[in-house]
């Protein structure tokens, strides 16, 4: 049979693309001399062609094939200068992935042959590899361009968004009632009775850890574990074959249309600063091999070396239009194709981070908030890295939100009894907007949250004072080692019952602040019915136990009051104005003469005083909050006691009946009694380590069936 052979095609689109004749294949390399395309049999064995890619058209390397049809598995090889000193690392014995590549045939085999240079050489990535990898390499296959069925988007306001934090496969592991071959996977998450969960736990949008294909890395696999939580992006428009499973891509498509129907968005973290090749001694799967000088960030001068932002060996460089244009189409790719309703990007600061440090006004952020389709996106921003000027919560650009990191420290710093910590905790209530209220940004633009899948879970944040991570095998050195959390008198599990009953009352405690305060709230998934990690605060590399949501947890009576106690603040939240507002409130604007939108109170019932915020004995923060107008009037007033007494605290005016909503102190939060004093004022018992919701009934005014 005669080779197949290649026409010129077309220098657009990137990737391979099927039209119903053949198959155009476009792949960008400034530096390369010639690119091959490899075709491979079915199973991805055998190569049965090698062809010349004949054209190259403003840096894009292209060639069409004939009679192609989807499902044909292809590779590229790369030649050009091997001058690691320059910054060139071409190698043609190492097959490469197509960046573009929207699926892949199988895993990464690890083996020496993956690396463009001889691993055991003295000369280290001086030296040169002569073996194929290709046996060793996932190969990329054609597919046909998806046609999307009807589906709408929820679009939810963003201030009455509430978020929940989640893995694919830990979210289906240990759930009862899954078939075992769709554990795991992006199926598992259409199922009917775990969209209806998160419907009757009130959240409104599901952002998924990365499900972009990713890599475990040899040295964890040698050590025994691996990549779990997935930021080690090998393919940025391939999804996880693992959470593909035995399905096709199509599978994510109908899980993201099943959560639209039932009004959940669904948000991606993605992972755009690094990718798996790491550092000059990583190994050649794609962007090192096709060319290795435009996409990524070298040293200045010493090119053989990599810019390190990201603590993960190499940064890609966005500053590159190839590059940047490549992270643009993923991300469009992923809303047109997958209907993804917005993204979280990690270490989001060196995506804008240009050569002279980081600009609110630079390339990505531009490009971004300038694309008809991304700019109507969520979009969220982990605003720290660990480069040069990485910390800047606060500053990025309107149109985005922001993980806010001060809302998480200083919450656990409040309830764990730290001193003068009422001052910054009434700003964290307030939607922070020391940190965002500027350029027209709303308080959503704070993301609130006390825990996420990098630290300890809101169980184990009550139930250790010290990280234990020894199942991670790095000696217990990996993790945060600052957690601002406490044992409460115990290290781990234990059967005194003051003590559990104290962790509870704080768990809750924690929860109804992020769900009380400004801002838009993102829980961990599990934290509601009591996940452990078992004071694990990096289990990174845990796809076990350790790590997999532990759904029996929902049918024991801890975990069932705290799940019922959630559920009853994501209501009060969707119910009462006051509690979701869309724009700042200062105290400056009035809805009354007596009524600003905002305002602090001590336990008296008066306005705090510089000593009240400064005080180091008595630590009660209280604030009332008021919205919308006339009849529907919504005026809460919440007080905090983060302090091991309780605490008899007036609640303030205007005249008419304050009634308790909910109340932190006990399961049954209907044992807090409102009394009059003998001056006619309310007043309330707040429980140690609680906090206490009130709505209020003006006087001569009925709301309760308006009010929940």
């Amino acid at each position: 049979m005669m080779p197949p052979s290649l026409m010129p095609g077309k220098p657009w689109p990137l990737g391979a693309t099927y039209d119903g004749y053949g198959v155009n294949f476009a792949v960008f390399s400034a530096n390369a001399t010639r690119i091959d395309l490899c075709l491979f049999d079915e199973a991805g064995r055998r190569e049965t062609a090698r062809l010349q890619l004949p054209e190259y058209t403003d840096e894009i390397w292209h060639g069409y094939l004939p009679e192609a049809e989807p499902g044909l598995l292809y590779g590229f090889r790369a030649f050009g200068p091997y001058e690691p000193l320059r910054g060139h690392r071409f190698n043609p014995h190492k097959l490469l992935i197509d960046p573009y590549a929207r699926e892949l045939s199988n895993d990464i085999r690890w083996t020496d042959a993956l690396f463009g240079y001889r691993v055991h050489s003295p000369r280290a990535d001086l030296s040169f590899d002569r073996r194929d990898s290709a046996s060793a390499m996932p190969k990329c296959r054609v597919v046909e361009g998806r046609r999307r069925m009807a589906d709408v988007s929820p679009d939810i306001a963003p201030e009455d968004m509430i978020v929940v934090e989640a893995h694919v496969r830990g979210l289906s592991m240990k759930r009862s009632g899954v078939p075992e071959i769709q554990r795991g996977t992006f199926r598992a998450m259409s199922d009917p009775r775990f969209i209806e969960y998160l419907v009757r736990l009130g959240v409104t949008t599901l952002e998924l850890l990365p499900v972009q294909s990713f890599v475990t890395d040899r040295f964890l696999i040698e050590r025994g574990v691996t990549n779990y939580w997935g930021y080690n992006t090998l393919s940025f428009f391939a999804p996880q074959l693992s959470y593909v499973g035995r399905g096709r891509a199509d599978d994510f498509s109908a899980a993201v249309r099943k959560l639209h129907r039932a009004g959940i968005e669904v948000i991606m973290d993605v992972v755009y600063n690094h990718t798996c090749e790491g550092n000059e001694l990583g190994p050649v799967f794609c962007y090192r091999g096709l060319d290795n000088a435009s996409y990524y960030r070298l040293v200045p001068g010493n090119e053989r070396h990599y810019i390190n932002d990201t603590g993960c060996g190499n940064t890609l460089n966005l500053s590159h239009p190839r590059v940047l244009q490549m992270v643009l189409d993923s991300l469009r790719y992923w809303v047109t194709e997958f209907g993804i309703d917005g993204f979280r990007f990690d270490l989001a600061v060196i995506l804008a981070r240009e050569n002279y440090g980081y600009d609110q006004r630079s390339g990505f952020l531009d490009a971004i908030m300038q694309d008809p389709v991304l700019s109507t996106r969520k979009l969220i921003a982990e605003p720290w890295d660990p480069g040069p000027g990485g910390y800047q919560t606060g500053n990025f650009p309107p149109g985005f939100m922001e993980w806010n990191d001060k809302f998480r420290d200083t919450t656990r710093r409040f309830w764990r009894g730290d001193a003068k910590m009422q001052g910054d905790m009434a700003a964290r209530l307030a939607g922070s907007g020391d940190l965002f209220d500027k350029s027209g940004r709303r308080p959503w633009a704070s993301v609130n949250f006390v825990t996420a899948h990098d630290g300890f879970t809101l169980m184990d944040l009550v139930s250790y004072a010290q990280r234990h991570n020894e199942a991670n095998m790095e000696d217990g050195r990996d993790g945060a080692q600052e957690n601002y959390s406490s044992d409460w008198g115990t290290e781990g599990p234990t059967d005194d019952t003051g003590i559990v009953a104290t962790r509870d009352r704080i768990r809750r405690s924690i929860m109804a602040t992020m769900l009380l305060s400004h801002g838009t709230p993102m829980l961990l998934a599990g934290d509601e019915f009591g996940q452990t990690q078992n004071g694990n605060n990096n289990v990174y590399c845990q796809d076990n136990d350790i790590s997999w949501l532990d759904w029996s947890l929902l049918k024991t009576p801890r975990g069932r009051a705290m799940y019922d106690f959630t559920t009853r603040l994501t209501s009060l939240r969707k119910t009462h104005p006051s509690l979701r507002t869309s724009r700042y409130m200062h105290g400056r604007h009035k809805l009354r003469p007596d009524l600003p939108d905002i305002a602090w109170f001590n336990v008296s019932g008066e306005p705090m005083s510089v000593d009240d915020w400064n005080s180091d004995d008595l630590r009660v923060v209280g604030v009332r909050r008021a919205a919308g107008k006339g009849e529907e009037l919504d005026i809460t007033c919440l007080f905090l006691n983060p302090g091991s007494n309780d605490v008899s605290c007036v609640l303030p005016g205007p005249d008419g009946e304050w009634v308790l909503l909910i109340s932190s102190a006990e399961e049954n939060s209907d044992e807090v009694q409102v009394t009059k004093s003998p001056g006619g004022r309310s007043v309330v018992l707040v429980a140690a380590h609680s906090v206490a919701l009130f709505r209020l009934n003006l006087a001569g005014t009925d709301t309760s069936t308006r009010n929940a």
